[in-house]
């Protein structure tokens, strides 16, 4: 905790006090983004040919070595069109794809150098340009993931990981070209692949150790970004409370609120909120992580993020060959048929007012759906604070839900203990 307030000390004394407002564009993306309330995260480089995760390289190899993988990186069985009907189908409505993850390697065709999946690899293509025409194909929004830190480049700065891959940062740290290597990078990013909705940074806590605060000259940076697509929203998963510039919250691991993984300590700002999950264990692909997470897991914890008033950004790891793992799609293919369903208690609601341990709710104008997902009695408390006109099951409108009236609330007086995924009773108010 203590080295935690540090950090949050050294991070915001770092940064310039400048005032922004974000414009009527930024303000749009943020409701469309709200509105979504479901997205799916995309870790793919050539980690995946390895099979350890994308923080491989920081565990093991040399830069040198980890890096002659590219030459034989060839997902033969890649196909954006595939991947997007995939995700449309499972009931997301955005992607957040890794252009460029700790690794150093650029998943576009950069003219910033030829460490990228174009000039270094026998696959020759830009897969990042193909998933942005098939999300535009299937009305995707597409994010991009974007890493502040690098464990190749000499010219980045060492902060406290990759110590080990060999590069000289010590002597050949160069901020300046590091700075404008990135924004020549992020230029590309914005002005050769069609609208993208937000840029997802990731690995500020790489200098959360320094003795002396680095600064990551964030405004000028966010202001770039925000003059080359206007509309661009700005996230920052640096696991601290938002930065002036920044457009939604970024939650790691955890609910906006909770701190299970030890990711998620910061407050809960009013600004649209994002948290990402993975639905194994890892990011990237893991030949041995096969521990999925149950349909009904990822689905409560779907509910439990919307009722939160938050968006779930799910992720998956591709396999080295560009399929997406099967039991992925499995997992995508189940939600989706919930969605299908129940989508409309998701999409473009507001969260709770309360929480719950048998579950949660969300709201769309005078209709509150209560998604009762752990229920131990049969009878339901809901501190609901206005007065309800009537409750309905959700499945089947014509069946009323009996209630009393009980201080702060009312009870639902359900006729079995419910045993489905989710068992939604809507209120009118």
């Amino acid at each position: 905790m203590y080295k935690h307030l540090l950090y949050l000390i050294a991070a915001v004394l770092s940064l310039p006090a400048y005032a922004y407002t974000p414009t009527p564009e930024i303000i749009k993306s943020q409701n469309d983004f709200q509105n979504d309330r479901f997205g799916i995260f995309i870790h793919w480089g050539i980690y995946s040919m390895f099979g350890q995760g994308e923080w491989y390289l920081n565990y093991g190899p040399e830069a040198e070595e980890y890096s002659k993988a590219a030459s034989a990186f060839y997902p033969a069985n890649f196909n954006a069109s595939e991947w997007a009907q995939a995700i449309k189908g499972s009931g997301a409505r955005y992607i957040c794809f890794t252009s460029r993850h700790h690794d150093g390697f650029s998943m576009w065709h950069t003219d910033q150098n030829k460490y990228n999946i174009v000039d270094a690899t026998p696959f020759k293509r830009d897969v990042l340009r193909e998933l942005a025409d098939a999300c535009r194909d299937n009305d995707l929004s597409l994010h991009l993931y974007y890493s502040h830190l690098d464990w190749i480049r000499d010219d980045y700065p060492q902060g406290r990981t990759g110590k080990t891959t060999g590069r000289d940062s010590l002597r050949n740290s160069d901020w300046k070209s590091y700075r404008k290597f990135m924004d020549n990078q992020l230029t590309e990013l914005l002005t050769k692949y069609g609208p993208v909705r937000a840029i997802w940074f990731d690995g500020l806590w790489d200098h959360d150790e320094d003795p002396v605060p680095f600064d990551w000259e964030l405004e000028s940076q966010y202001e770039l970004i925000h003059k080359l697509q206007p509309s661009c929203m700005i996230g920052n998963n640096h696991h601290l409370a938002p930065f002036p510039g920044e457009d939604i919250q970024i939650f790691e691991r955890d609910l906006p609120g909770q701190n299970t993984a030890g990711l998620s300590g910061q407050e809960v700002s009013k600004l649209p909120l994002e948290t990402c999950n993975t639905m194994n264990g890892m990011w990237g692909y893991k030949v041995v992580d096969t521990n999925y997470k149950d349909s009904k897991t990822l689905i409560h914890y779907l509910v439990k993020t919307a009722g939160l008033g938050a968006n779930l950004l799910l992720n998956i790891g591709p396999q080295p060959n560009g399929e997406l793992p099967a039991m992925a799609l499995s997992r995508l293919k189940d939600i989706g048929q919930w969605m299908g369903k129940y989508g409309e208690t998701i999409y473009g609601t507001q969260g709770s007012d309360f929480n719950a341990d048998w579950g949660t709710s969300t709201r769309l104008g005078n209709r509150l759906f209560i998604h009762i997902l752990t229920p131990d009695s049969k009878d339901i408390y809901v501190p609901v604070k206005e007065d309800v006109k009537c409750a309905v099951l959700y499945d089947d409108r014509n069946r009323r839900v009996r209630f009393s009236n009980k201080e702060g609330g009312i009870i639902l007086h359900l006729d079995t203990i419910p045993d489905k995924i989710d068992n939604i009773v809507e209120l009118t108010l």
